[in-house]
């Protein structure tokens, strides 16, 4: 069957939006926190104990599950773009500001189609992560640029303005103190990225809805 429709897409769009399941790791059942100029695009999955800023972008197919490691904050103008994974392991945590956290992003902050972030991590301001890349039990600085299908890991702190080059595997410090700074192109790049992405929100909004829950979702 063919689907036409001269008036505009059809609303078939679904989500998930929801309390964490109670279990023995995570027994307290908590709603995410979504700022009403965030978007969640289709297909989008959020549970537990999740904080999201306003005017981040969350593409289609994104998983952002705080049900064992808890609770995330996701900083306003952010974009997590398709296929992008959030989870977190029990108990382990990375302290900000005298608050703990399993993941906190920073303002900014730009991860790339099919990217994985798990906690225990910290990303600070302005960061990108790049595509199919992973950043688990570290801490990356202030614009940092992480490449295509890199692994950042072992509890490495990076430098502000670290380049990860594409396919590496950072899993000691001495190997993060080693990185060079963020060439020009790709300082460049990852502006662009951040620029195009904070279109989407109010762009998508005229599609989905002008009527916004303050869990995100549009109707």
């Amino acid at each position: 069957m063919t689907l036409t429709n001269q008036s505009g897409p059809y609303n078939i769009y679904s989500y998930f939006v929801g309390y964490n399941p109670p279990t023995s790791i995570n027994p307290n059942p908590i709603f995410p926190k979504i700022k009403r100029t965030a978007l969640l695009s289709p297909f989008t999955f959020v549970v537990g104990d999740v904080t999201i800023r306003d005017h981040t972008y969350v593409g289609p197919f994104v998983s952002i599950r705080a049900d064992e490691g808890t609770p995330f904050y996701i900083d306003r103008d952010c974009n997590l773009q398709d296929g992008v994974i959030l989870h977190g392991l029990k108990n382990k945590h990375v302290e900000v500001n005298g608050e703990k956290y399993s993941i906190h992003i920073g303002p900014r902050v730009s991860c790339a189609h099919g990217s994985l972030i798990h906690g225990p991590c910290r990303i600070h301001q302005d960061v990108f992560v790049g595509f199919k890349a992973s950043v688990y039990n570290a801490q990356v600085g202030e614009g940092s640029f992480i490449s295509t299908d890199a692994v950042v890991t072992g509890g490495v702190t990076l430098k502000p303005h670290s380049f990860v080059p594409p396919g590496a595997h950072i899993d000691s410090q001495a190997k993060a103190d080693t990185l060079s700074p963020v060439p020009k192109t790709e300082e460049e790049f990852a502006k662009e990225v951040q620029r195009v992405n904070q279109e989407f929100p109010s762009s998508y909004s005229l599609l989905f809805g002008k009527t916004r829950c303050s869990c995100g979702l549009s109707y």
